[in-house]
């Protein structure tokens, strides 16, 4: 039978999958598993993967997630690797889905057969009432053609647009793209393109994958070492592209702005704490050097806004150094 995890940001999941019980009875070879905030992508991981030895037969699972790019799928995404053939992921999970998935589910069913089956179901759980309130189906524009704008056959010399790219949001986030740059920031800023810059990112073929997976429909994501990106920056034929622009720290921004690459505010939305940082924020984290890099920036004429998501008040970057390089001094 099917292995059936529930996987979710919050407490979702559990939610969801005690509701569909009480409709549709107890049941087994299910599991739910959570990202809380006091935990990381590696602590849901774990939690995935246990689930999976857990069931009867680790050849057939099917994965339900909360959100398309979001952790649960990021990680789902990496454990997936090797069972592409037997095992499904399935995002914008809704209770009609979990209904009919326990429904239909039995010895026969493979978990790919299972997920192509409730997807219609799940769609069709969404309805509204007064009906007329209800929009008129609309076919989906069709997505930019993969490649088309950094690995299509361009001719050099071609200016496309005003030859310079756009970049809509450049941020620096440790996690670069998860689920509120794929949901929140994308629909804020509508980019066609999300570029992750980090010559880490480019040297690790799992994590490439992973970026380039989590991507929303419609968006398409590039992993570049930041000296290719330099490169693109300065090339006409990109003048079409409207960018999200990621960086995993302070030290890569710096280092592309350097060399070229047209930015001018930079959207700051997370720094990991690690050894030799201090806390300054929830979300944020600073070693020496990245005070000094930002400084740097800042002496540069890039301005900071920082927030993690578009609805939260812009924090105060210079207060924030100030209260960094206070902390660093205790420690030293």
């Amino acid at each position: 039978m099917v292995g059936i995890v529930v996987a979710s940001h919050g407490k979702f999941a559990e939610g969801i999958l005690q509701s569909v019980q009480m409709i549709v009875g107890e049941q087994e070879n299910t599991a739910a598993c959570t990202l809380m905030p006091s935990e990381g992508p590696d602590d849901l991981r774990k939690k995935i993967e246990d689930a999976v030895k857990s069931f009867d037969d680790p050849d057939q699972i099917l994965i339900l997630c909360d959100l398309w790019g979001g952790t649960p799928f990021n990680q789902s995404s990496a454990i997936i690797k090797g069972h592409e053939d037997t095992w499904a992921i399935v995002t914008g999970m809704n209770l009609p889905m979990l209904i009919e998935a326990y429904s239909v589910r039995d010895d026969e069913i493979s978990a790919q057969d299972l997920a192509k089956d409730i997807i219609p179901e799940a769609k069709d759980g969404v309805k509204v009432l007064p009906e007329s309130v209800m929009p008129e189906e609309k076919k989906s524009a069709a997505a930019p053609e993969a490649g088309k704008k950094f690995n299509g056959p361009i001719p050099e010399g071609t200016v496309l647009g005003d030859g310079k790219i756009k970049y809509l949001l450049a941020r620096i986030d440790t996690r670069l793209l998860h689920g509120q740059v794929a949901t929140t920031w994308t629909k804020t800023v509508k980019p066609d393109r999300i570029i992750v810059v980090s010559d880490n990112v480019a040297h690790d073929d799992l994590r490439k994958q992973m970026i380039e997976n989590a991507a929303p429909p419609g968006t398409h994501a590039n992993v570049v070492p930041i000296d290719k990106m330099i490169k693109v920056d300065k090339d006409p034929r990109f003048g079409d592209t409207h960018a999200i622009i990621l960086f995993e720290n302070p030290q890569d921004a710096l280092r592309a702005i350097k060399g070229g690459v047209q930015i001018k505010q930079l959207n700051l939305g997370s720094i990991a704490h690690e050894i030799g940082k201090v806390v300054v924020t929830k979300s944020v984290a600073m070693g020496q050097q990245d005070v000094d890099d930002i400084e740097e920036l800042m002496k540069m004429g890039i301005t900071f806004d920082v927030r993690k998501v578009p609805s939260d008040s812009k924090e105060d970057i210079k207060g924030m150094l100030e209260k960094a390089k206070k902390e660093l001094k205790k420690e030293a």
